[in-house]
């Protein structure tokens, strides 16, 4: 069988991914279930991020189209059950974007960003027909904790719950690791828990006033740590020796070595 050439690359994609569902197809194309493809959404929205960050705008270009891959994928099998298509899918995207924004394409007036975000948070509600809904209901439950805090924070400043300024938030924090400190005293696993759960909130909460991402912060502190961990294996192998025959003070003046 030959591969379709339209002109209209999305038409394409479209077009082959139909193919490879078909009983000419794909074998393996055809077994898959929105459920199989979880896990490939799940790896492939982690590839365009890794893209982003290196910077390789060819290799970006690649990961996105996987990504894209997977939003055709599933709108094909739901074609096939008669939910919807992809046109379907787009087409609700673009109502979406030009209902959420009447600062362009209607006669509403906006300041700035800030009221753009409390105008779309508004719409939002009022797009419901189940009546009000909390300001934190709908976030995906399998965000990473740290970005679903985060989340979870902007969206109630939003509505005016937050901070004035950083040192509040600093003052917060140190509230928090002497509630911490004192659960750790009284021996309560839970209460420890619980008050360390809050301090980790709070420090999501000090990223976001730093115009920080806590999700990608905690991950540059990992990778550093791994970078520099690796130098002390390396100095380690290079010595003939294993990291277990070095004490803790050892290791700990090779870390501050491997900092320098």
């Amino acid at each position: 069988m030959k591969a379709p050439k339209q002109s209209d690359p999305v038409k394409r994609l479209l077009e082959i991914m139909r193919i490879l569902r078909s009983g000419e197809g794909c074998p393996w194309d055809r077994e898959q279930s929105l459920e199989t493809l979880r896990p490939h959404l799940v790896e492939e929205s982690y590839e365009v991020l890794d893209a982003m960050e290196s910077g390789d705008r060819e290799k970006l270009k690649e990961e996105l189209g996987d990504l894209l891959l997977q939003i055709v994928f599933q709108s094909q099998i739901c074609s096939e059950e008669g939910s919807f298509t992809f046109e379907d899918v787009a087409g609700r995207i673009a109502d979406k974007l030009v209902h959420r924004h009447p600062h362009v394409f209607g006669d509403v007036q906006v300041s700035g960003s800030g009221e753009v975000l409390k105008n779309w948070e508004r719409i939002k509600r009022d797009e419901k027909e189940e009546g009000p809904r909390s300001v934190t209901e709908g976030i995906p439950r399998h965000l990473p904790a740290l970005h679903k805090a985060e989340e979870v924070q902007k969206r109630a400043a939003r509505v005016g719950f937050d901070w004035c300024e950083t040192e509040q938030v600093m003052a917060k924090l140190d509230e928090e690791v002497a509630e911490l400190k004192e659960a750790m005293a009284g021996g309560d696993p839970a209460r420890v828990r619980d008050e360390l759960g809050d301090v980790l909130f709070t420090v999501v909460n000090l990223a976001r006033f730093e115009k920080l991402h806590a999700e990608q912060v905690l991950n540059d502190a990992v990778t550093r740590f791994s970078e520099r961990f690796r130098r002390i294996e390396n100095h380690v192998h290079e010595q003939g020796r294993a990291l277990t025959d070095y004490t803790l003070d050892e290791l700990e003046t090779l870390w501050q070595e491997g900092k320098r």
